[in-house]
């Protein structure tokens, strides 16, 4: 009998460890809908970043682009299941599109879910065994980098070469210290409070402490 038991253990506990519950489904909604909220205000706020940036040399205006890419990072660090950093990302472009902003609802949606690819495809390369701060760093700066790349071939079409490398630098280096390294100290910082007791992420930080 115990033959025949443990093939099935070792089989079914990995898809445990990924399947999503009703918690979680609710917790990622929760910070897709907040986090686009906060993309809301921001798609007024950047403006005078980038009016300052632009002047000083073309593409550094990529510096801001780390606060529309938080919330894939977030959401895949207190989840920590498969899909979370798409659905939470994804979730908030459509609420800043469904309220309305410059860029419209497709274009904004569309970048949603190349920003969050970009973060997902980083958990995914570590098998969503690894949570750490390099890796929510390497996450940020994925989703900036497939953000920089979408933006270049649908807002900076014909760009030059200096202006694309510093865009994309730049758009890299906010993705990895705003949405990257901020998201990981929000996370840990929510977990303290015992609000992320029923999750993986909430239990790790009690363990630690």
């Amino acid at each position: 009998m115990h033959a025949s038991a443990s093939p099935t253990t070792v089989r079914t506990a990995p898809m445990g460890r990924f399947r999503w519950r009703i918690v979680d489904i609710v917790t990622a909604s929760v910070i897709g809908v907040a986090s686009g909220l906060i993309f809301l205000a921001w798609n007024i706020g950047y403006l005078g970043p980038k009016a300052l940036l632009e002047p000083l040399l073309p593409g550094l205006q990529g510096l801001l682009d780390g606060p529309w890419l938080f919330a894939g990072v977030l959401g895949a660090l207190i989840i920590r299941k498969p899909g979370a950093a798409l659905y939470t990302e994804t979730l908030a472009a459509v609420v800043s599109a469904l309220i309305g902003n410059q860029w419209g609802g497709f274009l904004t949606i569309e970048a949603g879910l190349v920003q969050g690819l970009g973060a997902e495809l980083i958990f995914l390369l570590f098998l969503y065994r690894v949570w750490s701060l390099p890796v929510a760093l390497l996450a940020g700066a994925g989703a900036g980098l497939a953000g920089a790349i979408n933006n270049l071939i649908l807002w900076y079409a014909g760009a030059d070469a200096t202006f694309t490398l510093v865009y994309v630098v730049s758009a890299v280096v906010s993705g990895a210290v705003i949405a990257g390294g901020l998201s990981w100290f929000l996370a840990r910082g929510i977990a303290a409070t015992g609000a992320l007791d029923g999750f993986a992420s909430g239990r790790d930080r009690r363990e630690r402490v």
